[in-house]
Formats: structure tokens, C-alpha cells, sequence
């Protein structure tokens, strides 16, 4: 197969939960501009219809749904939407996910909680309903979000929940990944460091000394561009990946290599 055909997404069904902003959006993209149907799910049901029209600007398909990843219905619905409208799922990117900065000491349950449920267990519902889909056809390939908040713990900001979370989910790649791997089902997770979106630079407002801190701990001296994550996801959910299970690719601009 050449090359370019490798990247090739065309005839393709993706769910994106967490589509509507962000990274999600940006993964939503690169899949439609890689030629594959997106379904775009998010909580918010505005912003999803309006990066759906923008998807399908680019001259495929695209579906918006409201999901909330913790609440198992829902993400039945969703998966169901899709098989109604598309017939099938080929891949998943699991992008939703909330951060919080407080103090372990002074952490409630109800963060501690929230956090987990929105991070890990929303996450593995949404693999677990499409990943029975794909058992089905023998097919799919499964991109879960992680960060480099899972390998190593961030200095200064307190968030010991979030890295927790990430942390499980790079393990629960790995564990999904072994045991589907006889169904030619894929797992894999895209491991982040600080990337310049919308909610990062609204933090960094409240915050500019983490800023500076976090381009000097960086080996390439800046911030990811939110764009940047498109190749990686691209990558995953193509045949240009196709003997690749259970991977974490980190994509932190060096943070974890020092």
C-alpha cells in the first residue's frame, strides 16, 4: 500500500466524545480532512452542531450528539445514534475530560469524585460500548485520551485526582488492548503535555508564573498547539498504525524525557 493510502480514512466512522472544543475538536477534524464520518458528542449539544457543520464543510458526514460520558444510558444512545445513522463504528477517540487545581489536604469527595468519574469511568464506558461494536466486525481501532499527567506528576499545580485518573487510563489502554487484540480491535492513547487551548490560556490568565515555569521545564521551550495533536490521532486511527496495541504516544514537546 503506498504511502499516502496508509492515512487514508475514507468510508470510516468516528466518534469523538468531547468534540466540541479543544483538542476533541481538533481530532474531529483531522479525521474528516483523513476522509472519515465524525460523530461529534459532547455535553454541549450548540457547540457540537456548530464543529459538525464545520466537518461537514469539509464534504463528509457528520452527526452531533449530546452525551454525558458517566451516565451509561446516554452512552448507549450514542453508540446506537451512530449504528442507525452510519451502520457501523471504526473509531472511537475518547477525548472527554475535566482538570481541577486544589490541594490534595483540602480535596472533597465530591472533587475527588468528579474527577474520576468524568476521566476514567465515562472513559471506559465509551470503550466498552463501542469496543462490543467493533468485537462484532473484528474491527476497530480506539484512541484514548491520557497526558503526561499520567507518567509524571506535574509541579506546581496541585492535582492529584487528575493525574490519578490519567494515570489509570494509560493502564486501562493497555489492559483493553490485550484483550481485544484476538478481535483485531486496537487500543491506544495519546498522551499530551501542555497544550495552548482555550481552558489552558484562560488558567494561564490566572495564573502567568505556571506559564513561564512550564516552557522552562520543557526541553522545546513552548506550549503545544492545539492543532498539533491532529497527525498523532490521524495516525491511530489509520492503517498507518495497524501493528501498534496498548502504545502510549507522548507528544509533551520532551517534559517527561528529563
Amino acid at each position: 500500500m503506498a504511502v499516502q493510502n496508509l492515512f487514508d480514512l475514507h468510508g470510516e466512522v468516528a466518534i469523538v466524545t468531547g468534540g466540541a472544543q479543544g483538542l476533541g475538536k481538533e481530532m474531529g477534524l483531522a479525521l474528516a480532512e483523513a476522509g472519515a464520518s465524525v460523530v461529534v458528542a459532547d455535553m454541549n449539544l450548540e457547540k457540537a452542531r456548530d464543529v459538525a457543520q464545520e466537518i461537514e464543510k469539509l464534504g463528509v458526514q457528520s452527526l452531533a450528539v449530546q452525551v454525558d460520558v458517566t451516565q451509561k444510558d446516554q452512552v448507549e444512545a450514542m453508540v446506537q445514534k451512530t449504528i442507525d445513522v452510519f451502520g457501523k463504528i471504526d473509531i472511537l477517540v475518547a477525548s472527554a475530560g475535566v482538570g481541577q487545581w486544589v490541594k490534595s489536604e483540602e480535596m472533597s469527595l465530591e472533587d475527588w469524585n468528579r474527577v474520576i468519574s468524568i476521566n476514567l469511568t465515562g472513559l471506559f464506558l465509551c470503550c466498552q460500548a463501542v469496543g462490543r461494536e467493533m468485537i462484532k466486525r473484528r474491527k476497530g481501532s480506539i484512541i484514548t485520551i491520557s497526558s503526561m499527567s499520567g507518567i509524571v506528576a506535574n509541579v506546581p499545580q496541585p492535582q492529584s485526582h487528575y493525574n490519578a485518573s490519567k494515570g489509570a487510563v494509560i493502564m486501562l489502554t493497555k489492559s483493553l488492548a490485550m484483550e481485544w487484540a484476538p478481535y483485531n480491535v486496537r487500543v491506544n492513547t495519546i498522551a499530551p503535555g501542555y497544550m495552548q487551548t482555550k481552558l489552558v490560556e484562560d488558567l494561564l490568565v490566572q495564573y502567568p508564573e505556571y506559564a513561564k515555569l512550564w516552557r522552562e521545564l520543557t526541553p522545546m521551550k513552548r506550549l503545544g498547539r492545539p492543532e498539533e495533536i491532529k497527525g498523532p490521532c490521524v495516525f491511530l486511527a489509520s492503517n498507518a498504525s495497524s501493528y501498534m496495541t496498548g502504545s502510549v504516544l507522548v507528544m509533551d514537546g520532551g517534559y517527561t524525557m528529563v
